[in-house]
């Protein structure tokens, strides 16, 4: 890992560790988010570590599982690091989905911290 940009080593870095906690106990997650963080699930938005948290810990489901495919990272002009990712999950006995998410990290007195976390399913039978 130390051949990367160190922008890729704290992506790479943030998306296992964000993953795993969502995986495993999605209540931890509320170290990542703070009051001015902001969350995108599916076309709604949430803003606030409280909000944000409310909405993940809602989620219907009981177990989850990640499977990262690809992830992108890049430096911002103002020292974030943008993050996508692409990947699959399985929720409880659903079949699996794809899914793409999007970071904005920003370090906040020596933290990395997600100031905005975008989701959806890599659905393709948008109409109704």
């Amino acid at each position: 890992m130390a051949d990367k940009p160190v922008w890729e080593q704290i992506g790479t870095g943030f998306v296992q560790h964000y993953y795993q906690q969502f995986d495993t106990n999605r209540v931890n997650l509320a170290d990542i988010y703070t009051d001015a963080s902001c969350l995108t699930w599916e076309g709604e938005g949430f803003q606030g570590k409280n909000a944000i948290m409310v909405k993940i810990n809602s989620l219907p489901f009981k177990t989850i599982q990640h499977s990262i495919t690809a992830q992108d990272h890049q430096p911002t002009p103002d020292s974030c690091v943008l993050s996508m990712v692409v990947g699959q999950l399985k929720a409880d006995e659903d079949q699996v989905m794809g899914f793409h998410q999007m970071f904005l990290l920003k370090n906040v007195e020596n933290k990395w911290i997600c100031s905005n976390d975008v989701f959806r399913l890599a659905l393709h039978n948008f109409g109704s």
